[in-house]
């Protein structure tokens, strides 16, 4: 099933379900209005959603309407739990060697992850709003699934069992304030604004074969300015999958229905060639593209995001079907 929450002037938008080729959409509020009273009561209502899904497929629903990415929020526009790792540890391996430092050996027994703030998300063609382009604004291509009810303890295999849906993002983060943040000692907060979300989140039997153990085997493409910067594949270099991640995340406490788990940036090891470490697949966050330069070059070249700029990101299946829409967003300056 695919699922989005159309702009209706609340906080939480009106759930609709969205057709398999993204064409068209129905309305289910005498089912369920919100995201989240569906994640609520799933095994119920997800059933019911599913009748609806198969007719709107095949077009026998009369009050289908065209689907419009424009009108979406944020599959889930606020929640409960937002909780980002770092499954993708070529990424921190990479930015961590552009300074001439080491990954710990824990973070490969464990996953890295931090809690973002989920009382304001944006939707897929939202603006991204910054205060200035001097905070270092950087987009970060990533996978995320919402989860249903995890009791504490549970195993990893267990957690797969409680994803509901997946979703992609763009984590927004503000570079040139990071480095103060974390010298404190308490992780991110000012650094990482609201976060993007796809227009629509799907079930994983939506991916077919392409979901395999917490994985997602398929290609995640990032662009900006319409020009392709990343094509870079989002499964086998995947140190965590989804099911360890929310493992690690309810080792001390539930995790409840609602709550949103990211993958991290989505990232691919270098190859080696005539000599020189070189990465065909690009990159899905500048800070990962500055890395690859200071690596080849002594120091960065690329700068990051400007008023103006547009940043959008997507996730297409084998036979090149768009899967959860794209993010679309341009880079504007708070007035």
């Amino acid at each position: 099933m695919k699922f989005a929450s159309y702009k209706d002037g609340s906080r939480d938008g009106q759930l609709v379900v969205v057709s398999q080729d993204l064409e068209t959409a129905h309305f289910v509020s005498e089912i369920a209005h919100t995201m989240q009273e569906l994640l609520d009561d799933w095994n119920f209502l997800s059933p019911q959603l599913q009748d609806v899904y198969v007719s709107l497929n095949q077009g026998k629903l009369r009050h289908a309407f065209a689907f419009d990415p424009q009108m979406c929020m944020a599959p889930l526009p606020r929640a409960y739990q937002w909780a980002d790792g770092s499954a993708y540890l070529n990424h921190v391996e990479l930015v961590r060697a552009a300074r001439g430092a080491t990954v710990p050996e824990s973070f490969y027994v464990s996953p890295l992850v931090y809690q973002g703030g989920s009382d304001d998300f944006i939707g897929p063609c939202d603006d991204v709003i910054c205060a200035s382009e001097d905070h270092g604004i950087d987009f970060e291509a990533e996978l995320a699934v919402i989860t249903g009810d995890t009791p504490m303890g549970s195993t990893p295999e267990e957690c797969l069992e409680s994803i509901r849906l997946l979703m992609i993002v763009n984590d927004v983060s503000l570079r040139n304030l990071i480095p103060d943040e974390l010298a404190k000692g308490f992780g991110f907060y000012q650094s990482k604004p609201a976060t993007a979300f796809g227009p629509v989140a799907i079930t994983p039997d939506e991916l077919g074969d392409a979901y395999q153990g917490g994985r997602v085997h398929l290609t995640l493409q990032s662009s900006i300015n319409q020009r392709k910067v990343g094509m870079c594949d989002a499964g086998e270099e995947m140190t965590f999958h989804f099911g360890q991640i929310i493992s690690h995340l309810c080792k001390t406490r539930n995790v409840r229905a609602g709550s949103i788990v990211g993958s991290g940036t989505v990232s691919n090891k270098g190859v080696e060639k005539n000599g020189r470490t070189e990465w065909p697949k690009g990159y899905s966050c500048i800070a990962e593209k500055r890395a690859m330069e200071t690596l080849q070059e002594g120091k960065p070249s690329t700068e990051y995001l400007k008023f103006g700029d547009r940043v959008r990101v997507e996730m297409k299946s084998a036979n090149g079907q768009a899967l959860f829409g794209a993010i679309d967003q341009k880079i504007a300056q708070l007035l």
